[in-house]
C-alpha cells in the first residue's frame, strides 16, 4: 500500500497528481477526525452523570454531532468544487478548530445545550474534511484499488479512535468528582457543572491549537492542486444520483453502518459498567472502549490486504454477518462473553465504511464529488440510529436495544451481496 501511494504522483490520472508528502498529510487528517469523533463516546457517560440525563437525552450528543453531516455535506461538496480539495481541507480544519474553541464557553455556562452547539460546529468541520479527503484518497491511483486505498487511510482514522478514548477516559472520566449531582442544591449546581466541565474545555482547547497549526501547513500547500477541482455540486444534482441503484443502496448501507457503529460505541461504557457484563468502573470501561476502536484499526490494516484478494462486496457481506452474530451473542449472554463479544464487533466494523463508500462511488467519474457529498449525508445515521437505540434502552435494557445494530448489519450484508454482482452505473 505505501508503494502505491508513492507512485501516485507518477500516474496520468488528474486525481493522482498529489505529491507524496501531501498524501501522508491527508492521511494524518483521518487520524485527527477519528480521534475527535471517538471522544464523543467518553463525553456521553460524563454528560449523562453531570446533567442527570436519560439514555435518549444523552444521545442528543451524537444527534447534534452527526446531524452536521446531513446539513453540511452538500454545501461542503459545493465548496470543495469551487475552491479545490486542499483549500477545502483548510476550511474544514478552521471550522473544526472553531468548534473545539466553543467548548470553553460551553464549560463555563454549565448547560448541556451549549455542548451540543460546540459538537455541531466541530462536526461541521469534520464533514468538510471528509467530503474533500475521502474521494481524494480514493482517486490516487488505479480505480481497482480504491477500496484498499481508502481502507488503508481509514486505518489511521481507527488509530485515532483507538488512542483518543483511552486518553479521554484518563482525563475526563478518571477526574470525575465522586459527587452525585442529584445531591447538590439547585443554586450550587451550575457552578459544580462548570467546574467539572473545565477539564473537557482544556482538552478541546488543546485540540483547537493542533488543528490551527495543521491548517497553516495545508495553507502553504494550497497551490499544489490549483487545477484539481471536481464538478460543482448542487443539492438537486446530488439527489439525482439516488436514481443509480448502487448509489441508492450505498446510502442506505452507510446510514446503517454509521448508526450501528455509533450506537454500540455510545452505550459501550455504560454496558460494561453493568453487573451483568464486566462490572467495571467508568474509567476502566472507557479504557476498554479503546479495544472496540482498536479492533477496527487492526481490521483495516488486515482488510487493506484482504481487499486485494477477495471481492470487496463479498468480504463486506462476510464481515457484516460476523458483526451481527457477535452482537446477538452479546444480547443473549452475560459476564465476560457479553462484554467482550460486543467489544469484538469493532474488528469487523473495520472495512465497512471505506468499502461501502468506494463501492458506491464506483463508475461515477466526474460526479464523484456529488456522490461523496450524498454519502456523507448518510452519516446522519449516527444521529438517528443512536436515538432509537437510546429510547429502547430507556424503555427496556441496553442489551435489548442492541437489536437495532443487528438490523443495521443485516442491511449491510444485503448491500455487500448486491455489490458483489456487477451493476451497470
Amino acid at each position: 500500500m505505501p508503494s502505491e501511494i508513492a507512485t501516485a504522483s507518477r500516474s496520468t490520472d488528474p486525481n493522482s497528481t498529489v505529491p507524496r508528502s501531501l498524501v501522508w498529510l491527508v492521511i494524518g487528517l483521518f487520524f485527527i477526525w477519528g480521534g475527535a469523533t471517538s471522544l464523543n463516546d467518553i463525553l456521553i457517560p460524563k454528560l449523562k452523570g453531570l446533567f442527570s440525563l436519560t439514555y435518549t437525552e444523552v444521545m442528543l450528543t451524537q444527534f447534534a454531532f452527526f446531524m452536521a453531516y446531513f446539513i453540511v455535506s452538500v454545501p461542503a461538496g459545493t465548496l470543495v468544487a469551487r475552491i479545490g480539495y486542499v483549500r477545502g481541507l483548510v476550511v474544514g480544519l478552521a471550522v473544526m478548530a472553531l468548534g473545539a474553541v466553543l467548548f470553553w464557553p460551553a464549560a463555563g455556562s454549565g448547560t448541556y445545550w451549549s455542548f451540543l452547539i460546540a459538537l455541531f460546529v466541530l462536526a461541521g468541520g469534520i464533514t468538510i474534511l471528509q467530503v474533500a479527503a475521502n474521494p481524494l484518497i480514493a482517486g490516487l491511483g488505479d480505480p481497482a484499488g480504491a477500496s484498499s486505498r481508502l481502507t488503508f487511510a481509514q486505518a489511521f482514522n481507527s488509530l485515532g479512535t483507538t488512542i483518543a478514548p483511552y486518553i479521554g477516559a484518563q482525563l475526563i472520566l478518571g477526574s470525575a468528582a465522586k459527587v452525585d449531582p442529584a445531591t447538590i442544591s439547585a443554586s450550587a449546581l451550575p457552578a459544580f457543572r462548570a467546574a467539572e466541565s473545565e477539564i473537557v474545555a482544556h482538552i478541546y482547547l488543546g485540540i483547537a491549537v493542533v488543528l490551527a497549526v495543521i491548517a497553516v501547513i495545508f495553507w502553504t500547500q494550497r497551490k499544489t492542486l490549483r487545477s484539481e477541482r471536481p464538478d460543482e455540486v448542487g443539492f438537486r444534482d446530488s439527489l439525482r444520483l439516488l436514481r443509480v441503484p448502487r448509489v441508492r443502496f450505498g446510502v442506505i448501507a452507510l446510514f446503517a453502518y454509521v448508526g450501528a457503529e455509533v450506537s454500540i460505541g455510545s452505550v459501550l461504557v455504560n454496558y460494561l459498567e453493568q453487573p451483568s457484563t464486566l462490572a467495571l468502573s467508568a474509567q476502566s470501561a472507557g479504557e476498554r472502549l479503546s479495544f472496540y476502536w482498536g479492533g477496527a484499526m487492526v481490521g483495516r490494516f488486515i482488510g487493506s490486504w484482504l481487499l486485494y484478494r477477495i471481492a470487496p462486496g463479498r468480504l463486506l457481506a462476510v464481515f457484516a454477518g460476523i458483526a451481527a452474530a457477535l452482537v446477538l451473542t452479546s444480547i443473549v449472554s452475560t459476564g465476560g462473553v457479553a462484554g467482550w463479544t460486543l467489544i469484538a464487533v469493532g474488528l469487523f466494523n473495520s472495512i465497512m465504511f471505506p468499502t461501502v463508500f468506494s463501492l458506491s462511488l464506483e463508475g461515477l467519474g466526474r460526479k464523484t464529488a456529488e456522490g461523496s457529498g450524498l454519502l456523507c449525508m448518510a452519516i446522519v445515521g449516527g444521529a438517528i440510529v443512536p436515538l432509537i437505540t437510546g429510547s429502547i434502552a430507556d424503555a427496556s435494557t441496553i442489551a435489548t436495544a442492541l437489536i437495532v445494530p443487528v438490523i443495521c448489519y443485516g442491511l449491510i450484508v444485503a448491500f455487500g451481496l448486491s455489490a458483489s454482482r456487477k451493476v451497470a452505473q
